[in-house]
């Protein structure tokens, strides 16, 4: 019960309309922090011969540490299939193309009655939980099974072409979804997922993660950080020159008041010895005319 809840609520927060915006990207695993719920991976490939066999993208997704998709329940089903709308809603390029999982028939089972009996789970998982489309499987030389994924398709018999189960030759190309144990990062937020690059990974990704409020702060502070600087060079050249012109006042008014006072002194005191200099001698003069 508790991991079904679990498969439930990531299905909501990636489909949910209130939630951030997020987008399941080809090439990605998807996890969610969460000890019981595990990661995915979407392996879609535009070009039709990048595709793989079943065995093939077996191959691949163990080369990873992962399996080939197995589903336990329903609510599994149901997240898997709101990963796929959100790899493939509009305008993302990506459209028809079914996608391998890990179930398979070990045998002939040309019996009608004997055939859906005998499919098994790659990763040994003994879940019997199926979501086959109307009249399939169909047996025969068809062992492997993928979900439909085929939006541009008219609807058959048991409608649409989407998300349920098909049994197909082994060696026909498709794209593949992968399964891995959960991955717990402590620092995560509870319930929220992230992405992780796949090291060696050749598709063209367009990665889009979770937007929070310290990322939105980031975007806005960072490219506001030039004019910032800016603003600040400005202000304090501005206020260097203020300080630099009133010390330059400062200082000529200081020196310019002893200096004339001092100055006016001296040229009086200079001014009254040569007047009295000059006057000394014209009065010795005066007076020794007088005696005479």
């Amino acid at each position: 019960m508790l991991r079904a809840i679990s498969l439930l609520l990531g299905a909501t927060l990636l489909c949910g309309h209130g939630a951030s915006a997020r987008r399941v990207v080809s090439g990605q695993k998807v996890c969610f922090a969460d000890v019981k719920h595990p990661c995915y991976k979407m392996a879609y490939f535009h070009e039709l011969s990048s595709r793989v066999s079943f065995q093939e993208a077996r191959l691949a997704c163990e080369s990873e540490g992962g399996v080939l998709l197995s589903l336990q329940d329903e609510t599994e089903q149901k997240l898997i299939e709101s990963m796929l709308q959100n790899l493939t809603k509009p305008g993302t390029g990506i459209s028809d193309g079914d996608f391998w999982i890990g179930l398979w028939r070990n045998g002939d089972g040309q019996k009608s009655g004997a055939c859906p009996d005998l499919y098994q789970w790659s990763d040994g998982s003994s879940s019997q939980f199926r979501n086959w489309y109307t009249d399939e499987p169909s047996c025969g030389s068809e062992k492997c099974v993928v979900m439909y994924h085929q939006p541009t398709a008219n609807p058959g018999l048991g409608g649409p072409y989407l998300y349920q189960w098909n049994d197909d030759r082994c060696n026909m190309k498709h794209n593949y979804i992968c399964k891995y144990e959960p991955e717990i990062h402590p620092t995560e937020p509870v319930d929220k997922p992230h992405l992780t690059n796949q090291p060696g990974d050749t598709h063209d990704n367009v990665v889009v993660t979770e937007a929070g409020i310290i990322p939105n702060l980031i975007y806005v502070i960072i490219p506001t950080i030039p004019l910032l600087l800016l603003i600040l060079v400005a202000f304090g050249t501005c206020c260097f020159q203020m300080l630099h012109k009133r010390k330059a006042r400062r200082n000529i008014t200081k020196d310019s008041s002893p200096l004339s006072s001092e100055c006016l002194a001296e040229s009086l005191n200079s001014n009254l010895v040569h007047t009295v200099v000059s006057f000394i001698p014209y009065h010795v003069q005066n007076n020794s005319c007088s005696l005479n």
